[in-house]
């Protein structure tokens, strides 16, 4: 608040009152008269508080001037740790004659907002004045968290491998790699999003397993399932297709950055598992149908949940038939006559299972892998906009969840 320094003047005997800045002069013959204060006067700054931002004492912290002369160029930032500040505060408390002017450096966490004041001292003492800013955006960092998954390998007689998988989130990521980096990324700008499609069925005796279609996020692409193989190798891919009667390997898992695993290898007599996001897929064993590798659980929305398993492999006359690994993976088909083989589960990028043979040289068809899904966890001071999702909150955090297409996002 304003203390004005009366000149040498009595306040009985006068009525009516001065404006800002004004005090009361004697005439010399015993009158009194409001008139401008000609003294300087004095500007000091107490340290600005609002919005729990970290503020610098102005400097220079008093000032000494006559009344309507220009004021110093004075200055204080504010930054807020670990924290973006964005928009234009509104200050409170400025005496009469100084304005301010307001400037953001930097981009992103940790920018400082420098404020200058400047104009004119007002007409009387303002000290330790107390300055409150209010009316800023404070904004947590843009750091995402992900779970690519892309389409699932279709069954042949090997199952089908497992869409890849690639994550922020956890500990682990597809094929046994420690958790990728979290994204830090930017407001109103575009990122792409697509949720990659399953591959198709083979026939069992001849035809392999279709791949699976990648999934993207930025600059993150996870790499579609291996299809299992017909009479031969499986078909590599994020995860491995399985072999079928061939002594051959089981379709690697060749994606960079690794994202799941190999196909189990062929024993001559049945079909193998695909390979998963956590652990290969099972060899044949006999004329049984080997287990699509198992996937892997990815809390990120909150719960745990399995994605990125393998498809069994098929059997051979009757016996027992792979089970899908956790995480979607398809179970082959129980028989020939059954014809049941199953797809992976949509939006887990399992395998699909493998078809069942028997020795009359019958065969039925393999099944479809399973769709992927793109999954993104960021502070739920933003929103996200463009390709359509659904979006849940957990604590600070949103959790959008795209199961299918392709377009742009970005946050705002």
């Amino acid at each position: 608040m304003a203390q004005t320094k009366p000149k040498a003047a009595q306040f009985y005997g006068v009525s009516g009152n001065g404006t800002a800045g004004q005090v009361l002069i004697s005439d010399g013959n015993g009158g009194m008269s409001w008139g401008a204060n000609t003294e300087n006067v004095t500007v000091s700054w107490n340290t600005p508080t609002g919005q729990s931002l970290t503020y610098t004492q102005p400097n220079p912290q008093s000032s000494t001037g006559a009344p309507s002369s220009s004021f110093p160029s004075t200055t204080f930032t504010a930054t807020k740790s670990g924290e973006e500040i964005s928009g234009t505060a509104t200050i409170a408390g400025l005496p009469t004659g100084i304005t301010a002017t307001q400037s953001l450096s930097g981009t992103g966490v940790d920018n400082v907002l420098t404020v200058t004041l400047a104009g004119s001292f007002p007409g009387g003492d303002y000290l330790n004045t107390n300055l409150t800013l209010s009316g800023l955006t404070i904004l947590l960092p843009l750091t995402v968290s992900y779970l690519v998954v892309a389409g699932g390998g279709g069954g042949s007689w090997g199952g089908g491998g497992a869409g890849g998988l690639r994550t922020s989130y956890g500990s682990t990521t597809g094929g046994g790699g420690s958790a990728e980096a979290t994204l830090t990324l930017a407001v109103a700008t575009q990122y792409s999003v697509t949720v990659g499609g399953p591959g198709g069925a083979g026939n069992g005796s001849s035809s392999n397993g279709g791949n699976g279609s990648n999934s993207i996020f930025y600059n993150i692409t996870s790499t579609g399932g291996g299809g299992g193989g017909p009479q031969g190798a499986g078909q590599p891919g994020g995860s491995g297709g399985g072999t079928a009667n061939s002594l051959a390997a089981g379709g690697a898992a060749t994606s960079s950055p690794v994202q799941g695993y190999k196909g189990g290898d062929g024993n001559n007599n049945a079909g193998s598992g695909g390979g998963g996001a956590g652990d290969e897929g099972a060899q044949a064993s006999g004329n049984n149908g080997g287990n699509g590798g198992v996937g892997l659980d990815v809390g990120i929305n909150g719960s745990s949940a399995f994605y990125a398993g393998g498809g069994g492999g098929g059997n051979r006359d009757g016996n027992s038939a792979g089970s899908g690994g956790s995480g979607g993976g398809g179970d082959s088909s129980s028989s020939y006559s059954a014809n049941n083989a199953q797809s992976g589960s949509n939006n887990t990028g399992g395998g699909g299972g493998g078809a069942s043979y028997n020795n009359s040289g019958s065969w039925n068809s393999g099944a479809a892998g399973g769709s992927g899904i793109v999954i993104l966890r960021y502070p739920n001071t933003y929103t996200i906009s463009g390709l359509s999702g659904s979006t849940t909150t957990s604590g600070n955090y949103k959790i959008t969840t795209f199961t299918a297409g392709t377009g742009n996002i970005q946050f705002n």
